[in-house]
């Protein structure tokens, strides 16, 4: 039987060549793919979260891999409906609703994620960057900073409820080009129609794909491949014409006039008029013969930057929506989708503020105007007074009360985990720099909570834990704490030393990643059949925590063996057998030990 990476590369072999696949079904039944699979979900934060029943990766065997490969064999699997419950949306009222899988349905669902990735993943389009492998928020907005210069309008795209709206008979015909398998699309059309669970109430589902499901973001993506195409084939030939803009010319009248003053000796008048020459573009920004449209799509978010009048903008975004209303049955958000002017108004477009820089002063090496065209990022007023807000009451920087139980050690890292993450996502943004009131909040935040958790003042705080470290720009002054362990290196968290100074460009990846061949650690210890406690090769099962500080907060003193072994290897996993597993959760010494014993 062949191993997963020779599978997954023959598959996208077909889909580099775009050849249609009849065979797609009968690779569930190998269980390669199903560790892989295991491995790639075990660590998720979700993994130990209970859906419609009660089954979650603890527990996880090659006995359940079977489970799952048997009934698919005589096309007996059945989806589980997905328990349903509901999120807040950022900067909303409005909450979204998410639906959590039971763990065989992840699993399966991981399999088939990872077989259509391979197999669509060299046919997108480069215009997509969200749920890509290789790609991401950073890759979509460096292309934009890249090569969107001299954009006058922006087209905000925003599809209303798209994962929600996906038709599912225009989602099968889609896949039915390509993948000439019918128990496959049976499976994939039985896991649509699932269903979900609210109130203890099962509704079915008519439209969307599974909110939370794994396979939902590569079958968003095969839909949404639609709109990239009908933009890249039809919009863009029809809306781009000429290489660029002809020159001005009230520009080179001005220009020769200089030029013939400075010749004939009155080098003086020549500079006076040098000034208006600044003011005046050197091509022609309203040259009938040049357009250009440009594109980038991140999941149900797009953005399109258009060279040319308004009117013709206006009739592009018309055109968008009526091919989503027509062929994909979608609507665009009439309050999201918006023609914004690029050099006077900010578009959006993931957490960013999208603008086109313009001055007339801001020159190179050269004399020439450097500024002019380029398109800029910045991080939104609003997006810093949202950061604020758990950190404030009344304006003023409180004490974090929820972590006050913590130790100074995890308060600090919470605090600087969660601030690098801001920083990091923001790291293109030229007002970088605006990050640094967040920063003050936040410290004076941390200063509160420690000096609350401790009984001591806010400057005894800083006196006990502040000091200097070296940074890549220089000497830092930092909040630190140090954490001794006997026989191993002590634990540092540190608050501070992370620069705000703007990276011009994150690292733009357009190349398809090769496919992992070794195994995880975990994938090579569940094979290994032996129990990590006992020895035993019989009925072996993995033991999951959420977290290693879980192994603290929940068992008692004296620690039990197999709390030993987790907090020995810091490793979140343990592989045991059914007898030890069994123990561990009944809080019992192990029988098999004791056995052994």
């Amino acid at each position: 039987m062949r191993d997963a990476a020779t599978i997954l590369g023959i598959i996208r072999e077909r889909g580099k060549r775009g050849l249609p696949i009849n065979d797609l079904y009968r690779q569930l039944w190998n269980p390669d793919l199903y560790q892989l699979a295991y491995g790639r979900i075990a660590r998720n934060h979700g993994a130990l979260t209970p859906g419609a029943t009660a089954e979650t990766a603890d527990g996880m065997s090659t006995e359940k891999i079977d489970v799952i490969i048997e009934a698919l064999r005589f096309e007996r699997y059945r989806w589980t409906p997905v328990r349903r419950v509901y999120i807040e949306k950022k900067h909303s009222t409005k909450k979204r609703p998410l639906g959590l899988p039971a763990w065989s349905d992840k699993l399966l669902q991981e399999v088939i994620r990872l077989l259509l990735e391979a197999y669509y993943e060299p046919q997108f389009s480069p215009f997509s960057h969200g749920f890509r492998p290789g790609r991401g928020c950073h890759t979509a907005l460096t292309k934009i900073k890249r090569t969107w210069t001299g954009t006058v309008w922006f087209i905000e795209g925003d599809i209303s409820g798209c994962f929600d709206n996906i038709n599912h008979a225009v989602l099968l015909s889609i896949l039915r080009e390509k993948i000439h398998d019918n128990r496959f699309l049976r499976l994939i059309d039985h896991l649509l129609q699932a269903g979900y669970l609210e109130d203890w109430k099962v509704n079915a589902t008519y439209s969307g794909t599974p909110q939370g499901g794994i396979v939902s973001p590569i079958l968003a993506n095969i839909y949404l491949d639609r709109l990239d195409r009908f933009v890249e084939d039809v919009l863009m030939p029809a809306n781009n014409r000429g290489k660029e803009r002809r020159p001005n010319s009230e520009y080179n009248k001005l220009f020769c006039k200089m030029r013939y003053l400075k010749k004939t000796g009155r080098a003086a008048q020549a500079a006076a008029l040098r000034p208006l020459l600044g003011s005046l573009p050197f091509n022609d920004t309203h040259d009938p013969d040049y357009r250009c449209l440009r594109y980038i799509r991140y999941a149900d978010d797009f953005l399109l930057g258009f060279t040319g009048p308004k009117a013709e903008a206006e009739a592009i975004k018309q055109q968008i929506g009526a091919f989503l209303r027509d062929t994909l049955k979608l609507e665009l958000s009439e309050a999201k989708t918006l023609v914004t002017h690029g050099r006077t108004e900010a578009a959006r477009f993931l957490g960013y503020e999208v603008v086109v820089q313009h001055s007339n002063t801001k020159r190179d090496a050269r004399g020439r105007r450097s500024a002019n065209g380029i398109i800029g990022l910045r991080v939104p007023a609003d997006v810093i007074r949202a950061k604020r807000v758990p950190y404030m009451r009344g304006g003023k920087p409180i004490h974090r009360g929820e972590w006050m139980h913590d130790t100074p050690f995890s308060i600090i890292s919470q605090y600087q985990s969660e601030f690098r993450g801001i920083a990091n996502y923001y790291q293109m943004a030229y007002n970088r720099g605006a990050l640094q009131n967040l920063r003050w909040v936040m410290e004076m935040s941390l200063a509160k909570t420690l000096a609350a958790k401790l009984k001591i003042s806010v400057p005894k705080v800083f006196k006990r834990y502040k000091t200097t470290i070296q940074t890549e720009q220089g000497l830092c002054k930092v909040l630190r704490v140090t954490v001794e362990r006997d026989g191993r290196e002590p634990l540092v968290a540190v608050w501070g030393g992370i620069s705000l100074a703007r990276k011009e460009m994150a690292p733009l990846n357009d190349q398809i990643p090769p496919i992992l061949t070794s195994r995880t650690e975990l994938e090579q210890r569940l094979l290994a059949e032996t129990c990590e406690l006992c020895g035993s090769k019989a009925d072996i099962e993995v033991h999951h925590i959420r977290a290693l500080k879980d192994l603290n907060r929940k068992v008692q003193a004296p620690r039990p063996e197999w709390v030993k072994v987790m907090a020995g290897r810091r490793c979140r996993t343990l592989v045991v057998c059914r007898l030890c597993h069994e123990d561990i959760h009944a809080g019992r010494p192990l029988r098999q030990l004791s056995k052994r014993g």
